[in-house]
């Protein structure tokens, strides 16, 4: 009788942990920009399929917003949004557990905790940045670390391309240092450079 309790006692709790942890994912996706977003995708960070468009045959127009119930259980979450006109915006490596909103447009893109601003804080000392491509082709991987840090870390684009005047939200942490170095990787190999670039003042930084 005890051993059944037990096992009872361990399931529920793994059912309440569960739907907990399904509920920390869960956030709003704000459009905050001036033009419609015909298509949205979010899929964990560790795989390479979008899924299916979570819009459907809808569109988010400018000033509304959606609820997102990601599937999966994942706390690192990709977002992909495509507006009206086919320009293309991304978000890799979120942390939907620890936002209530992400927000593409409004000036400073990033993600909501409790009404404040994830990824650019008016105070400043925030490295982390959107980054454009801006060198006309296609690019297969991006490597950004903090000056101070000696290892460039993962290829933030995963099994993704960044395209031409696509842009990749890359998050860092604060308090730290303001400046970067960058490291892309093209599609036929080439590699390309920037180091020592100040990022807590900007918002967008493109790679030329």
């Amino acid at each position: 009788m005890r051993a059944w309790l037990v096992a009872l006692a361990m399931m529920l709790g793994f059912c309440t942990s569960a739907a907990a942890q399904e509920q920390r994912n869960r956030f709003w996706l704000q459009n905050s920009t001036d033009t419609p977003i015909v298509s949205a995708f979010v899929s964990p960070s560790v795989i390479s399929d979008w899924g299916p468009d979570i819009l459907g045959a809808g569109v988010l127009n400018p000033g509304q917003r959606v609820w997102v119930i990601p599937n999966t259980l994942d706390c690192r979450i990709d977002v992909r949004v495509t507006y009206q006109g086919g320009r293309e915006e991304r978000r890799m490596g979120v942390n939907a557990c620890q936002i209530t909103s992400l927000t593409f447009g409004g000036g400073a893109p990033g993600a909501s905790v409790n009404g404040g601003k994830v990824g650019r804080t008016a105070a400043g000392g925030n490295p982390s940045f959107n980054l454009i491509n801006q060198t006309g082709t296609t690019i297969r991987e991006v490597y950004v670390s903090l000056t101070s840090q000696t290892a460039w870390g993962p290829d933030r684009l995963g099994a993704n391309t960044l395209e031409p005047g696509g842009s990749l939200w890359i998050g860092l942490p604060q308090g730290r240092v303001c400046t970067v170095d960058m490291r892309v990787v093209f599609m036929n190999g080439a590699a390309q450079e920037r180091r020592g670039v100040e990022t807590c003042s900007r918002v967008d930084v493109g790679f030329r």
